[in-house]
């Protein structure tokens, strides 16, 4: 069993920047895909950023050019850059690691609050 930690999270201004960080408990295969979803109260989880084994990058239009995901295979981690944030990116942010053609291996993190806020 793979578990996932995420990390930084919390509160910031409009406008402001906040790094979230995603660390596997132990090594992985390399292929998995990795993302970040997150969810608010009475919402279904949605995709935030993914990135593939190759580095292909996958952001839904309302993200594209404030968030930026990156990974590093070898320390089995994965981040998310957020610039720019606004009040309504305020939600549970969660981390994930599939693995793309066995949809048994499956891994989330327990999730980090990001609250937008002044």
């Amino acid at each position: 069993q793979v578990q996932l930690v995420e990390s930084g999270g919390g509160l910031v201004q409009p406008g402001g920047s906040l790094r979230l960080s995603c660390a596997a408990s132990r090594s992985i295969f390399s292929g998995y895909v990795m993302g970040w979803y997150r969810q608010t109260p009475g919402n279904q989880r949605e995709l935030v950023a993914s990135v593939t084994s190759r580095g292909s990058k996958n952001y839904p239009d309302s993200m594209k050019g404030r968030f930026t995901i990156s990974r590093d295979n070898d320390k089995n981690t994965v981040d998310l850059q957020m610039n720019n944030l606004k009040p309504e990116d305020s939600a549970v942010y969660y981390c994930n690691f599939r693995d793309p053609y066995r949809s048994a291996f499956n891994y989330w993190g327990q999730g980090t609050q990001v609250t937008v806020s002044s």
